[in-house]
């Protein structure tokens, strides 16, 4: 039997190549090959590692002759047409376990640094400047926190608050929670707008998703809140959370992503920012981080193996292991 072949079009953790080699599955680097590269000589390849760097389109999927199985390094799958790929018997695997205690205390550490102003703080005291009254902290314990989405991120997430001693409810309606989570209360939506103090998104990218944090959705909301957004930009209509910050209605906001960013994740196009991002950049109600918050040293190696062993158990099906 030969051996399985990978095509990596990402580069990824050495972990990655070690434990597919480890199990007799050869490795070809196509780190620079364009598309059009790829499915030229495509009939060489049984699997094909992917983090962020282009779309694999429906046009793409249906060339495949001999792929059996796609791997996405990290959790969002919004890059590769799944729908194309069921319609090939194309395996996705990706490997949302790999990052998601990472994305938790990303998430709370941002929002700890925001109720307690250090980012203002610390240049102010850099600056010879002491003011305490002025920058008084506001206390995670006893607030409301709900999380929306309930997958791998948003169970580390409501895992890493139960030292907080906060209310954690969640909206999901796509899974009835069960008794190994009784530290957080499962919610309707109507619920989440009445009592919250503090919003987690932990949602996918979908088309009932894009865009959901918008006006409606952000005046819902009976209290002042905090939101946090480290699922996806475009999650968040970035007009309506300025219009929100400037009326009150969310009072900070902390976000590792934005809608503007390109289809990567690795930049954003300066040439396409729009008024509201300047609004977010020069706001102190606001903290931004460049979509690093599942982005760890731990992460890098866990996400590595994890896609491995997923990637490998496909093969094994396949009987081409």
């Amino acid at each position: 039997m030969n051996k399985p072949v990978v095509l990596l079009i990402d580069t990824l953790h050495p972990a990655f190549i070690d434990t597919l080699k480890e199990n007799n599955i050869s490795i070809v680097e196509g780190y620079h090959l364009s598309k059009d590269e790829i499915l030229a000589s495509e009939e060489q390849y049984n699997g094909m590692a992917i983090r962020s760097r282009f779309k694999l389109d429906e046009s793409f999927l249906n060339s495949l002759t001999n792929t059996v199985v796609i791997g996405r390094a990290g959790a969002g799958m919004e890059n590769i047409d799944a729908i194309a790929a069921a319609n090939n018997n194309l395996e996705l695997v990706n490997a949302p376990e790999g990052n998601k205690d990472a994305v938790g205390e990303h998430a709370i550490g941002m929002l700890l640094a925001l109720n307690n102003h250090l980012i203002r703080v610390n240049q102010e005291v850099r600056n010879g400047i002491w003011k305490r009254e002025e920058n008084r902290g506001v206390e995670i314990q006893g607030k409301t926190i709900a999380i929306i989405g309930f997958g791998n991120m948003g169970k580390a997430m409501a895992k890493k608050l139960q030292g907080f001693e906060a209310h954690v409810l969640v909206y999901d309606p796509y899974l009835t929670i069960s008794e190994e989570y009784p530290y957080v209360k499962q919610v309707t939506l109507n619920q989440i707008f009445e009592e919250a103090d503090i919003i987690s998104l932990h949602v996918p990218l979908t088309e009932e998703t894009n865009q959901m944090v918008n006006d409606d959705f952000l005046n819902s909301f009976k209290k002042e809140i905090t939101l946090i957004n480290t699922a996806r930009g475009k999650v968040v209509n970035t007009q309506a959370l300025v219009d929100a910050l400037k009326s009150g209605k969310v009072k900070y906001a902390a976000l590792d992503v934005l809608e503007y960013e390109s289809v990567s994740y690795e930049n954003l196009d300066a040439s396409k920012l729009p008024e509201a991002f300047q609004y977010l950049i020069q706001s102190d109600r606001v903290l931004l981080s460049p979509h690093i918050a599942g982005w760890t040293l731990e992460s890098n190696i866990k996400i590595a193996t994890t896609l491995a062993n997923k990637m490998i158990a496909v093969f094994k099906e396949k009987k081409l292991l």
